[in-house]
C-alpha cells in the first residue's frame, strides 16, 4: 500500500518523492503517444528517468545525500552519459522543487493528476 506524502518537506524521503514521479511520468507518456512526430527520442530519455526513479524507490537513499546518490547512479552505467546525467539533474530539481514547494507536495500526493495521463498508470515496483 502507498504510503501518503507527508505535509512537512522535513519528513520528505527520495522514495516518496520518487514513487509520486513515477506517477506523474505517467502522463508525460500519455502525451507523448498522442504526438505526430517520432518520439522514440522522449521515450529513451523517459526509460532512463522511470529506472533511476525505480532504483531511488528500492534505495532510499538518505535525503541529505540525494544528489550523490543520482550521481553515483550515472557513474556506475559505466561513463556518465549526458542523457542519464540530464535526468538525473530533472529528478534532483523535481526534489528540490517537492522540499521547497507545498504545492507541488500536494499535487504530487494527490497523483499528480493530469488529462494527460493513460487510464492505466502504471504503479512503482513493491507498491
Amino acid at each position: 500500500m502507498k504510503e501518503p506524502m507527508p505535509e512537512s518537506a522535513a519528513a520528505l524521503r527520495p522514495a516518496q518523492v520518487c514513487a509520486q514521479l513515477l506517477l506523474a511520468l505517467d502522463a508525460s507518456d500519455g502525451r507523448r503517444a498522442r504526438r505526430k512526430r517520432n518520439t522514440t527520442p522522449d521515450a529513451v530519455g523517459q526509460g532512463i528517468k522511470r529506472g533511476l526513479l525505480e532504483q531511488a524507490i528500492t534505495a532510499d537513499p538518505d535525503p541529505a545525500e540525494f544528489d550523490a546518490w543520482l550521481f553515483a547512479q550515472c557513474r556506475a552505467t559505466g561513463a556518465a552519459s549526458g542523457p542519464m546525467l540530464a535526468m538525473a539533474r530533472d529528478i534532483l530539481a523535481e526534489w528540490r522543487d517537492a522540499l521547497a514547494v507545498p504545492a507541488f507536495r500536494t499535487w504530487l500526493a494527490a497523483g499528480a493528476p493530469s488529462d494527460d495521463r493513460r487510464h492505466e498508470p502504471r504503479r512503482p515496483k513493491g507498491t
